[in-house]
């Protein structure tokens, strides 16, 4: 391979995308503001000199600073990490079809658009019999219309004996859970899809309305899927991630995604993963997808899968899923293939030539009072050692050799911890290990000490793979 990436992003990722880049002997440069430049990722980098590959920026959304430091550098791709640009189909776009084109490391611009569309993608999903959630597949404007679809919701989940049957008003132009309201009896729908509507009028400007079945009692699971862009398509199996916080933010992540060791489940738990594994392959194929992608399912006590959404992008926990796959005897690393096959190589393997065998645990250590709906603490790290075992990895922009002071413009996420056994109970166990060798300190600007998630962890550790 030939090529130079730029590093889109901030953290441990870019940190992870660095070494990747080191490993498949690609050079990059990365960029930081100034609120990141006590992070790991800026000070492994050169700051200035000649031989410089770290530039600041105003803004890691300024497209603009991005693509200025990529022409300035020479890079001839770029990888936009997870968050920020990275499922901006404008921007993939951008970067594509520029006088000066680069590569972007992801998905094609239009599998990114189409499947950012969570409404797209339903439609799609249904269209080949893949399970969704109950409920519309386009906005609803017309009240009554709307009424007799949530009357119908209702009844199916009184049919199936449903102890709590529940329909959620979303606004359509909607996201991260704004504009939702829950009903339980029909008695109470006029009067919430009108408040439903005129705030979305309000926040967005078009009062189209989804309705949709509220499901309580479920686990949140993910399917791995690597593709290229020679019309290859494998998984890397699933992973659980359930544990999240009050802000649907995930803490705890394992993989494989269900196991009879961990609860006495209503259902198969392998039939359950696999059926969601082949309708993700299914969905994939059909719109020709491209690269690293996560199928975001939901699953309910009974068994009943439904997709959720696609993520068109590399994953926080992507390393979860490498943990539990074997390709020649080793983990795969699901970055170096990313960027491998972004730039256009063929994968080199099949999917029986993937191996699954153990178990995995991703802990996101994160400075935050869980007590007090995961509230961030902001401070000064003064103190930041984390245990090394063979059975562990450490992904972190936090140094160990000097006082960080956390940035407040960003997620106060410190580290994460990647541990892995030959079952769930052994993972378990060393994940437990694992938190009590943590040795975190830290002040704020008051002389409190730090505080962080790492005993909401601990105790929720045993709420794996369980309903």
């Amino acid at each position: 391979m030939q090529g130079k990436v730029l590093i889109a992003n901030r953290g441990e990722i870019a940190i992870r995308i660095m070494e990747a880049c080191k490993a498949l002997d690609l050079d990059y440069a990365v960029i930081y503001t100034d609120a990141d430049r006590d992070s790991e990722h800026v000070q492994r980098n050169r700051l200035n000199g000649p031989d410089q590959n770290a530039w600041r920026v105003t803004s890691y959304t300024d497209p603009n600073d991005l693509l200025s430091v990529a022409d300035h550098t020479g890079c001839t791709a770029v990888h936009p990490g997870y968050g920020f640009f990275s499922e901006d189909y404008r921007f993939a776009r951008r970067v594509t079809v520029r006088d000066r084109p680069l590569t972007f490391i992801g998905p094609s611009w239009e599998v990114i658009r189409d499947l950012g569309d969570k409404i797209n993608t339903k439609r799609v999903a249904q269209k080949l019999g893949i399970p969704t959630i109950p409920g519309t597949s386009a906005p609803i404007y017309n009240e009554m219309e709307a009424e007799e679809i949530a009357q119908h919701i209702l009844d199916i989940q009184r049919e199936q004996n449903e102890p709590n049957p529940a329909v959620l008003i979303k606004a359509a132009a909607g996201g991260g859970g704004m504009g939702i309201e829950e009903i339980n009896r029909v008695e109470q729908f006029r009067r919430t899809y009108r408040r439903v509507q005129n705030y979305a009028k309000r926040q967005f400007g078009d009062g189209g309305v989804l309705i949709e079945q509220r499901l309580c009692d479920f686990n949140h699971l993910e399917v791995q899927l690597v593709c290229s862009r020679h019309d290859e398509r494998i998984h890397f199996g699933t992973r659980n991630c359930t544990i999240q916080s009050t802000g649907r933010q995930k803490r705890v992540e394992a993989a494989p995604g269900f196991h009879a060791s961990c609860f006495k489940y209503d259902f198969d738990p392998d039939q359950v993963l696999d059926s969601v594994v082949e309708h993700s392959l299914k969905l994939a194929d059909y719109v020709k997808y491209d690269n690293v992608g996560t199928w975001e399912w939901i699953v309910s006590r009974s068994g009943r899968p439904y997709l959720l959404e696609v993520n068109t992008r590399i994953q926080v926990e992507n390393d979860v899923s490498a943990r539990i796959s074997y390709l020649n005897g080793k983990h795969p690393n699901l970055l170096q293939e990313q960027i491998r096959l972004g730039l256009g190589e063929r994968m080199g393997y099949q999917q029986n030539e993937i191996v699954f065998k153990g178990a995995s645990i991703e802990l996101r250590i994160v400075a935050e009072n869980p007590g007090r709906n995961f509230a961030p603490w902001i401070g000064t790290i003064t103190r930041f050692d984390l245990p090394k075992h063979d059975w562990s990895a450490m992904y972190s922009h936090v140094p160990s050799d000097r006082p960080y002071p956390i940035p407040s413009e960003y997620d106060p996420n410190l580290a994460l911890a990647l541990v892995w056994g030959d079952d769930v109970n052994q993972a378990k166990e060393r994940a437990r290990l694992f938190i009590d060798g943590c040795r975190i300190e830290g002040v704020d600007s008051s002389g409190g000490g730090i505080l962080t998630n790492l005993d909401y962890l601990r105790q929720n550790l045993d709420r794996l793979l369980t309903f």
